[in-house]
């Protein structure tokens, strides 16, 4: 077993104490960024004078070469090791000999987890946030391309008002880019280096925490030794934006599963997101918007088994912390991954403009309207509602929409209608007359669109 505290131990660790103490399971996974933390302590410490110019170049030549043989599959991480950075320093030591014990210094496992974590948690904050930006792209070119097809709006799964598809997309569009915008602010405070804190209350020897947090691309050092080792809080953040993340993925996965469905039939999934039955050969099943609405708990599961982890610790490290890393890594991967089936399958999917405006005409969706006509007219609110109200049961009691009754059962309960309702209640003409900043008309549709434009210049 490879430890790098057993000086103090005479007796050997019992093998399962071992294995349940071991983190080299999981936190192999961010075997580069242990790596590159190490380069960037090397050169810091040749710079204050610890390691020479020729120890600091055979340490990093050295790192680079574990590095290589590790991602070309020469050399693997074994449990032999209790951890990722035991592994870097055990290999390195053999490979180089006395200079790999130097490396070491001025630093411990503490601050050194620290780091490997937050820059792990920083590299995969930067590629969900691509991955966002790949999904509002394609939220916006179906906004553009559907800025008039119609379709119900809904409130308690009940038809309500018509909207059109761009409308109802942008919805989802304005969700994605608070989720950007979250985590470019959570990047903003998570991005200071801890290294250098040592276990908890620094070290002795006088290292250039400035030059180690340049190298490594932080804006600075963090500011308390103590905090530093024991912060988890962008990591609680993370999954927290990753949680609301997958919640609105989740909400958009299942209209896409009702619009799927043989009562709705507004779109068609692509086969590439589709799959059959076994026995049902008629089936055409939305199972990836079913995986990815289902795995939505796998990422709320990792947030609150990590903020119920924290809530007790004391300052300033506790092993209790080690448990950050496996659900947590995991979560990154679920969000990531249905991130990119989703935007493949929005992408995709075949839109029916002709159901989806038949769906908005025959649910009295326009009786609102019904009611501003009469009010336009000088009925009372109250009463215009009344009055469409007795309009709406006529027709399904003749089991029509309001655009199919004659202007004389319209006259025969108010004989304010004329003619022109029929225009008034167009599913069309309903939309396009909604054009105040966030409403669905196409005027307002057309600004929206150009200021989502706009918010993706600024942000790519």
């Amino acid at each position: 077993m490879a430890q790098l505290w057993g000086g103090r131990f005479t007796k050997e660790t019992d093998q399962l104490v071992y294995n349940f103490n071991a983190s080299i399971g999981f936190d192999r996974k961010f075997y580069r960024q242990d790596m590159e933390g190490s380069i960037a302590h090397a050169k810091m410490l040749a710079s204050i004078g610890i390691l020479t110019e020729e120890e600091k170049d055979q340490i990093i030549e050295g790192i680079e070469g574990i590095l290589k043989d590790v991602e070309e599959g020469r050399l693997e991480i074994t449990e032999e090791y209790e951890d990722i950075h035991s592994f870097v320093e055990a290999v390195l030591t053999d490979r180089i000999g006395q200079a790999g014990k130097k490396l070491h210094t001025g630093r411990s496992r503490n601050d050194q987890v620290a780091l490997d974590m937050k820059l792990y948690t920083r590299d995969e904050l930067m590629a969900v946030r691509d991955l966002l930006m790949e999904l509002i792209l394609v939220c916006q070119d179906l906004m553009e391309k559907h800025v008039h097809t119609a379709m119900p709006g809904f409130t308690h799964l009940q038809k309500a008002q018509p909207v059109t598809l761009a409308h109802h997309i942008g919805a989802y569009m304005e969700m994605f880019k608070r989720d950007y915008d979250r985590l470019c602010d959570i990047y903003e405070r998570m991005n200071y280096c801890p290294l250098g804190s040592g276990a908890l209350a620094g070290t002795t020897y006088p290292l250039d925490r400035e030059m180690t947090a340049s190298l490594l691309g932080f804006y600075a050092p963090t500011l308390n030794s103590m905090d530093s080792v024991s912060d988890r809080d962008y990591v609680i953040e993370f999954l927290s934006a990753l949680s609301l993340i997958m919640m609105h993925l989740s909400r958009f996965c299942e209209e896409i599963i009702l619009w799927n469905s043989n009562e709705y039939q507004f779109i068609e999934i692509d086969d590439a997101y589709s799959t059959g039955s076994s026995i049902m050969p008629q089936k055409k099943n939305p199972d990836i918007a079913e995986l990815v609405r289902g795995k939505t708990g796998r990422v709320y599961g990792a947030l609150m088994s990590l903020l119920t982890t924290m809530k007790g610790l004391p300052l300033a490290y506790n092993k209790d912390m080690q448990e950050d890393k496996e659900l947590t890594f995991d979560a990154y991967d679920t969000a990531k991954g249905c991130l990119a089936l989703f935007t493949g399958m929005l992408k995709t999917i075949r839109f029916r403009p002709q159901i989806m405006e038949r769906s908005a005409a025959n649910g009295f969706t326009n009786a609102t309207d019904a009611a501003d006509y009469l009010v336009n007219h000088g009925v009372p609110f109250r009463d215009a509602h009344g009055i469409v109200g007795q309009l709406v049961l006529l027709c399904i009691d003749k089991g029509i929409s309001l655009d199919q009754l004659s202007l004389e059962d319209y006259k025969a309960i108010s004989p304010v209608f004329e003619e022109d309702i029929y225009e008034a209640i167009n599913i069309h003409t309903c939309i396009d007359k909604r054009n105040t900043l966030g409403a669905p008309g196409p005027a307002a549709m057309t600004k929206v669109i150009e200021f989502n434009r706009q918010w993706i210049l600024n942000h790519r």
